[in-house]
């Protein structure tokens, strides 16, 4: 049986006014944030690419600060889970509790079931609360007890996680992270705006006035547009050949799944559609390698045991393999290339 919460997504936007509406969204988030519109950015080509976002950095460096502005400049269900070992599944996904005045069994929704969940600490969870998270990152949809609710769109995890404290963690297995679009690192910031936060942090924290600046709606408009732009067949193949390459290199034992070929799709159109293009070039490809792939690989205990991080493999994994010709073209420009031959010949750097 299913309960169907689901909110039909709208018609896509004109340019203008996908401009207009994911400025206003970046611009907001950015009176809080200092000096990241890069990973701002990324954040919300995640959100139009309908996939999760998994935060990773070192404490105090505004993880938790950028999912929170995120999620209240969108007018819509926003939940914060505070991951610890004492959380049970049930407090994610929701629990049938017995009516006496009914006689019967009534379901009481779990925090997931809002557009944006936002999990803090997320590995201090234990591995069966972390896997009530799996369903309803893939499915949009929460079974229990037999039936099945779907989860209003847009709906987003955004998690967070400290890589350097790791006593009292659970890291997370490899299906919950292929589950995430993107992992992205906030880094330090840079000293001017370091400075900036200071003056505008000192007395008053901006994120208690932050307000939304567009509704679930419009969100479900932004999606629809992201997901009307062209990818070329050329541009497609490019990044099944990105995904195979992590398969194949000797320094992996794990590559990347088709899922995340996928999702590498979509996040491009994304970040095409906020380059205001309506189609995706090889480049959107390679900016996005790094956040996209490397969290989902697992390196070999050789390159472990000479500290080669998963994000250096597939940067040289993106420096070595062939690109499509003429890749700053349109996809829709049936010109002859400049060398005689086929627009996306490929070639090498």
């Amino acid at each position: 049986m299913t309960t169907p919460t689901w909110d039909a997504p709208g018609g896509p936007m004109t340019g203008e006014d996908f401009r207009t509406a994911s400025q206003a969204i970046m611009s907001n988030i950015e009176q809080v944030i200092e000096g990241k519109s890069a990973t701002v950015r990324l954040a919300l080509a995640v959100l139009l690419a309908e996939g999760h976002l998994l935060i990773e950095d070192v404490p105090g460096v505004g993880k938790t600060k950028l999912a929170k502005a995120l999620a209240r400049s969108i007018d819509c269900s926003v939940r914060r889970i505070q991951f610890t070992p004492d959380l049970l599944p049930s407090d994610v996904t929701g629990v049938s509790v017995y009516n006496q005045e009914t006689r019967d069994f009534e379901f009481k929704p779990g925090a997931v079931f809002a557009n944006l969940v936002v999990g803090d600490e997320i590995n201090r969870a234990s591995p069966k609360t972390q896997s009530a998270l799996l369903e309803c990152m893939e499915e949009r949809q929460v079974t229990v007890d037999g039936t099945t609710y779907e989860l209003q769109a847009p709906f987003m995890v955004i998690a967070t996680q400290n890589p350097i404290e790791m006593e009292g963690t659970y890291p997370l297995p490899e299906a919950q992270r292929d589950r995430f679009t993107a992992r992205i690192a906030m880094g330090y910031p840079d000293p001017r705006a370091e400075l900036a936060m200071l003056n505008g942090h000192g007395a008053h924290d901006p994120l208690n006035d932050l307000r939304s600046v567009t509704d679930a709606a419009t969100v479900r408009r932004l999606i629809a547009t992201a997901r009307g732009v062209h990818a070329a067949e050329a541009v497609q193949q490019y990044a099944i050949a990105l995904v195979t390459a992590t398969r194949e290199a000797p320094e992996i034992r794990l590559g990347a799944s088709p899922r995340c070929t996928l999702q590498l799709i979509r996040t491009a159109k994304a970040v095409a559609a906020l380059d205001g293009r309506d189609y995706v070039l090889p480049d959107d490809l390679q900016a996005l390698a790094v956040p996209v792939l490397a969290h989902r690989i697992i390196p070999t205990a050789d390159a472990q045991l000479n500290r080669r991080t998963t994000d250096a493999i597939v940067s040289e994994i993106v420096h070595r393999l062939p690109l499509p010709h003429e890749r700053n073209r349109s996809p829709y420009d049936t010109r002859p290339s400049s060398n005689g031959g086929t627009q996306y010949e490929a070639r090498g750097h």
